[in-house]
């Protein structure tokens, strides 16, 4: 069973990281899903275990928690050995015009796709550095380049995650580890938070999409890093809207 790949994917439960999981698992990858969300964790399972013979493990993760990261890792080491991949994936979009924005709203996103992300990288790094091996891959966002309006602490947070991600690729190298982001435009998933005026407006690509470039990334050869990419609808108003 399985290919000998393992890879954790945070945010593992819903949209962009469904995706990716059911990806990783039509390629038997061992496949470790995070989330806050037990239950959407194992209708993921379920439908990976339809689709291969992977072994799919859910560990109800909160990733802003370094003591649940810590666990989520050892879980990982005592159940596969090693570990391959690890998809940062978990993140939260909230907003509002930049004087009207709380410190609650500020601290959450933050802390969800900043820190979360700094501590789950940190202890993929532990794992990997003995190793001589491994792959991180952050998900960001067009917003690291192009922010929309009303979006200051989500757009803070990916053009943080850019630093983050080229800093640990920096260190990482030496030790034959890979760091890359990926940026997304619209993605259609059940968690999109856009005006209601926007929705049959804006064009969207599916998670499935995603997947595909994650995949790519994840199984390139050791000695190469597809450090930053962008995938976004074709008419999608990014380039060109001055």
């Amino acid at each position: 069973m399985g290919n000998n790949k393992t890879v954790i994917i945070t945010g593992g439960g819903t949209g962009i990281g469904k995706g990716i999981a059911l990806k990783m698992a039509s390629h038997d990858f061992n496949i470790v899903l995070a989330s806050r969300k037990l239950d959407n964790l194992n209708s993921v399972k379920n439908e990976c275990l339809n689709l291969s013979n992977s072994n799919v493990l859910t560990v109800q993760t909160d990733i802003t928690d370094e003591k649940s990261v810590a666990k989520l890792f050892q879980i990982t080491k005592n159940e596969f050995e090693s570990l391959d991949v690890l998809v940062n994936n978990a993140g939260v979009f909230d907003g509002a015009p930049v004087d009207k924005i709380s410190i609650g709203t500020w601290d959450k996103v933050l802390n969800i796709n900043l820190r979360g992300s700094f501590l789950c990288l940190r202890e993929s790094m532990k794992m990997m550095i003995p190793q001589k091996s491994g792959k991180i891959i952050n998900i960001g966002s067009i917003s690291g380049q192009v922010p929309r309006m009303y979006s200051t602490p989500y757009t803070t947070s990916k053009f943080a995650l850019i630093g983050l991600t080229k800093a640990a690729a920096l260190e990482a190298r030496e030790h034959n580890i890979s760091v890359s982001i990926i940026h997304p435009g619209n993605v259609s998933t059940e968690l999109r938070n856009i005006r209601d005026e926007d929705k049959d407006s804006e064009p969207m690509i599916l998670p499935e999409t995603i997947a595909e470039l994650v995949f790519l990334s994840a199984n390139l050869p050791n000695n190469v890093n597809l450090l930053e990419s962008i995938i976004l609808p074709n008419d999608q108003l990014y380039i060109g809207r001055g």
